[in-house]
């Protein structure tokens, strides 16, 4: 029989009613875990709040403590909007970091003193985190920004949890199917999918993870350490 690895233990997922998010929460289901999920989504089978609002949090976390007195697994992967300089305006900008930097550390805050020995917090950055696109301020911004306070985290809960971020590059989440240039340019020869992020979710929760913490880990196939010009793997300039 297959192994079961966290069977009795809970994961918290934010944004989880989607894309990675889903992706991850169906993952721990599979292994055993009770899953908490918030999305401000409507829909059934998760708790609708925004992760950027401070009443929220507060209502999803109790939620979660009157269920489940006890939290092994909290995954922060919230998609903040993303605005470029040109037009954002300061309150568009304050709320992408409310959603992608302020809500993983208040709910974080608010799960101490009831977070399981051995628990593992797993933050969801990007690849934007190291590189940029014009008009894309708010949104790198607050994934530079996680991407830190994975670290920060790390040391201030150690003992406590470990905390690790995945930065995911090109992640299709709607089911399209992509050749030719959009998979050669990636090293690894294809575009990435919702399970490659879900896997490593799992693997940095598990016990075969307890010597890493403070650690970002980029899952992009490659793309990040790819140069390319014009001419390359089927990229053309078109000035």
């Amino acid at each position: 029989m297959e192994r079961i690895r966290f069977e009795g233990k809970t994961a918290v997922v934010t944004g989880g009613a989607h894309g990675i998010g889903k992706a991850i929460a169906e993952a721990f289901r599979e292994e055993g875990a009770t899953v908490h999920i918030i999305d401000i989504a409507k829909g059934e089978g998760w708790f609708q709040g925004d992760v950027g609002k401070q009443e929220d949090l507060e209502r999803f976390a109790a939620h979660v403590l009157s269920v489940s007195p006890q939290v092994d697994f909290l995954i922060h992967n919230a998609l903040p909007p993303m605005h470029g300089i040109d037009s954002c305006t300061y309150e568009e900008f304050s709320r992408a970091l409310a959603i992608g930097v302020t809500a993983p550390f208040y709910l974080t805050k608010l799960f101490l003193g009831h977070l399981a020995p051995g628990a593992a917090i797993v933050c969801i950055s990007s690849s934007r985190d190291r590189m940029s696109q014009p008009q894309t301020e708010s949104y790198t911004a607050a994934k530079g920004g996680i991407a830190a306070l994975t670290h920060a985290m790390a040391i201030s809960l150690a003992g406590t949890a470990r905390v690790n971020s995945i930065s995911p590059g090109w992640i299709e989440t709607r089911g399209h199917t992509y050749e030719g240039a959009d998979c050669i340019q990636q090293p690894v020869g294809r575009v990435g999918k919702p399970s490659d992020i879900a896997s490593l979710a799992l693997f940095l929760c598990s016990e075969e993870a307890g010597f890493i913490t403070g650690e970002n880990i980029a899952v992009d196939g490659g793309m990040t350490h790819q140069m390319i010009y014009h001419g390359d793997h089927g990229w053309q300039l078109t000035p």
